[in-house]
């Protein structure tokens, strides 16, 4: 079944940012250490530039899945910050889903650690409950590309839309006149090849 079409809207987008911490993250072997850590800064990076609501989560972050990655806190210093005492699927936790609906937003722009569970299954169930989710694919990892495959898979079936972080960046944008130099600045400290361009651009058109 082919899922519609949905542009993502900055007016009705809100950010969940899903177990990104610091035992979790050493399961990610779908990217590497630093493509990952940067990937999801990215996104991160976006929520602030569009001024999105953000919401962070953590599940059992006493225990062996460790503390939020501290850089993300550092960019969210003011966000709900949901620590879960062990619900897996965020969903489950009430305050979690209080803090989504009191954004009165119904676009979910979501990544997480692991892709198959922390990301899929807050997914599925916030489909279920009529929301349109953006699976944000780079920002989250797993442990190897045939379970990120699989997770991919089951999150479309179900109606998910699927896209990187940097589609997410141009989507929202929609227009480079609404701030050209502003998301070129962004893209830049987050791709070095997009950096590239844009020097070479500054270059040719500088007086």
């Amino acid at each position: 079944m082919s899922v519609p079409y949905k542009r993502l809207n900055k007016d009705d987008a809100v950010v969940l940012l899903v177990d990104h911490q610091t035992g979790l993250i050493s399961l990610v072997q779908d990217f590497t250490p630093n493509e990952f850590k940067n990937n999801v800064l990215a996104l991160g990076d976006i929520a602030k530039f569009f001024k999105l609501p953000t919401i962070l989560t953590t599940s059992f972050d006493a225990g062996p899945n460790g503390p939020i990655v501290p850089e993300l806190r550092e960019q969210f210093p003011d966000a709900p910050f949901i620590q879960r005492p062990g619900q897996i699927n965020a969903w489950d936790n009430e305050d979690f889903v209080k803090a989504i609906k009191a954004t009165g937003r119904k676009q979910l722009i979501i990544a997480g650690v692991v892709t198959d569970v922390c990301v899929a299954f807050p997914t599925l169930s916030a489909i279920a409950e009529g929301f349109e989710v953006f699976v944000v694919t780079d920002s989250s990892g797993t442990f190897n590309t045939t379970v990120q495959q699989a997770a991919w898979a089951r999150m479309s079936a179900a109606g998910a839309h699927l896209l990187n972080w940097f589609a997410v960046a141009c989507e929202l944008q929609g227009d480079w006149r609404n701030d050209m130099e502003g998301l070129a600045h962004l893209l830049s400290e987050r791709l070095p090849n997009y950096r590239n361009l844009i020097n070479s651009y500054t270059k040719f058109t500088a007086k």
